[in-house]
């Protein structure tokens, strides 16, 4: 199993922490044999889902300029119209995709094209689920321009657990649809902003895949 470069310092800090602690208890506390098994099957587990949360699954590699691909894996948890101000300002569909701690946390370009627009936001770490994080949380928006005029805007959000945004993305430079554009620590969603014009082709409570499920057809 591949683990992405974004894990290397967490798992360590947090294998340092496991065996202090384990080693610490081992020593001074007063385990019976099954109690240090136990205590040491806790640490391997909690380690092993460290490890896991930075996985790096082997994907195809698909494109198709006519549709936008999920940005990450997770469940469809808005569509709806809205009035995006902060690119292009004007009303556009939003699909949001929420993801849990025993999702992947890569996220990938939805589109090919220019990147036209990149904006950190600090902000507060609401429950990715509630309706204000998009505006009131800690966030990452990107834009890109496809080869035939069309803005699709993406954003990464940080939820309530996650306190790290990673973004790629480089505005002015090319984008490749479908490879890596950032990632997300410890669960969080993506909101994409499409034209209204688009044909949806996810639905609410609808698990996609990363770089592999699309979510729209552009006209």
């Amino acid at each position: 199993m591949k683990i992405n470069r974004e894990g290397s310092g967490t798992i360590l800090c947090v294998s340092a922490f496991l065996a202090v602690v384990a080693g610490l208890l081992t020593a001074f506390a007063p385990l019976s044999q099954i109690g240090l098994c136990i205590l040491w099957g806790v640490t391997l587990v909690l380690l092993a889902i460290v490890v896991a949360f930075f996985r790096e699954p082997l994907r195809p590699h698909v494109t198709d300029p006519d549709l936008v691909y999920a940005p990450c894996d997770g469940v469809v948890v808005v569509r709806e119209d809205i009035m995006e101000t902060e690119v292009c300002g004007q009303k556009m569909m939003q699909v949001s995709i929420f993801m849990s701690l025993f999702n992947v946390h890569i996220n990938w370009f939805p589109v090919g094209g220019k990147v036209v627009y990149k904006q950190y936001h600090p902000g507060k770490f609401l429950v990715a689920s509630h309706p204000k994080s998009s505006d009131d949380n800690e966030r990452m928006t990107v834009g890109v321009q496809t080869e035939k005029g069309v803005t699709v805007i993406f954003r990464q959000i940080a939820g309530l657990i996650a306190r790290r945004i990673v973004s790629y993305a480089k505005e002015g430079e090319i984008a490749t649809q479908n490879y890596k554009s950032g990632f997300i620590k410890f669960g969080s969603r993506v909101d994409v902003y499409l034209p209204l014009d688009c044909e949806i082709m996810v639905n609410l409570g609808q698990k996609v895949v990363g770089s592999q499920t699309p979510i729209a057809r552009l006209k």
